[in-house]
């Protein structure tokens, strides 16, 4: 039996952190400095309990300025992420639900698959500080910098046909594309099916993963890669040339936690929004933010068991399901499903 001196303890401690998140969550709604009296009116702390509070979260690697007459402004967040400090800043509804958080992994998406196996429920995350065997679409290695990288995965379990599981990475795209958008990479695009480049540096990738029982989807994984603070000298030298990152797009740092609370967030609306409405909402928005579509293209293509061809031609639309659409010499219009989809550059 626990002494009841712990319970106590344990108890104090629970009360610490909710005060922590509380103070935390109104500087947050803030650009500005917050008064003292403000937050101990609304939290009804006294000033002392307070000055422990802000004492606590500077502990915690929280940067918060303080302003004689003015009051607290919060500067900065901590550069690692847990579930302690994601908790305040996350308000999705299915998406994060619960997340798995690990210093190093293979890979997230088969640890993802792992827990779907064992039960685990829609929109539970996995996220790592490393991977160490982390692919991209066709069996590519994905690159992650420990620190500057974001490199999670989340189950779903759709309640759609197989054959509709393209949709699902489609909006993940739309999601990422547009989190970048806010955190400063204005120029972000959408290379099909599910790239995020920004002038044609790649700055994140997705890849979707599906496992069925007969005709059923049994559930799905969708990995996400996104570069948050690398800088150009920590990429390989192979990507230095064709990466880049939040920071290098924003021209400043950006604090990975609040990245990963908005894309989980974003992920989480755009997910629900086709369960609501289907695919037509997620193609309407893809079609404003695609890179793809009025390019002239190489694409490889071939369905119904065909060879895969490779064909050149120009992107001029996102078929119902998702396939790109791609003119070729002499009109005809052809389908390309899941094949390798080349920008050609501009002569």
């Amino acid at each position: 039996m626990m002494p009841e001196g712990t319970h106590l303890a344990e108890g104090e401690h629970f009360a610490d952190e909710r005060l922590d998140a509380l103070v935390l969550e109104m500087l947050l709604d803030s650009d500005d400095f917050v008064p003292g009296n403000a937050l101990c009116d609304k939290l009804d702390l006294p000033r002392t309990e307070l000055l422990k509070r802000i004492d606590s979260l500077r502990a915690r690697g929280y940067s918060i300025f303080a302003s004689g007459g003015r009051g607290y402004r919060l500067a900065g967040l901590p550069g690692g992420l847990s579930e302690r400090e994601l908790s305040p800043l996350l308000h999705s509804a299915d998406v994060g639900r619960r997340i798995h958080f690990l210093e190093e992994v293979a890979s997230t998406n088969d640890e993802a698959h792992r827990l779907a196996d064992a039960g685990a429920l829609h929109g539970e995350v996995v996220i790592a500080e490393r991977q160490t065997e982390g692919r991209g679409r066709r069996g590519r290695r994905w690159i992650d910098s420990p620190g500057g990288s974001l490199v999670f995965s989340v189950v779903l379990r759709p309640a759609i046909p197989p054959i509709r599981a393209p949709e699902l990475a489609l909006a993940a795209a739309v999601a990422v594309c547009e989190t970048a958008r806010e955190f400063g990479a204005t120029s972000a695009r959408i290379k099909w099916p599910n790239d995020v480049e920004c002038q044609g540096r790649k700055l994140a990738g997705l890849l979707a993963e599906l496992r069925t029982e007969g005709a059923a989807v049994r559930h799905a994984v969708l990995g996400v890669g996104l570069n948050c603070g690398t800088a150009r000298g920590e990429f390989p030298d192979e990507l230095r040339q064709t990466a880049t990152s939040l920071a290098l797009e924003r021209g400043e740092t950006v604090a990975r936690l609040l990245v990963f609370a908005r894309l989980l967030e974003s992920l989480d609306e755009w997910l629900a929004l086709h369960d609501l409405e289907g695919f037509a909402p997620v193609r309407e928005r893809f079609l404003q933010l695609s890179s793809t579509l009025g390019r002239r293209v190489r694409a490889e293509v071939g369905e119904g068991g065909k060879e895969m061809r490779m064909v050149e031609g120009d992107a001029v639309d996102l078929a119902e399901d998702g396939a790109l659409v791609v003119r070729v010499e002499g009109g005809a219009l052809v389908r390309v499903v899941a094949g390798e989809v080349e920008h050609c550059r501009v002569v």
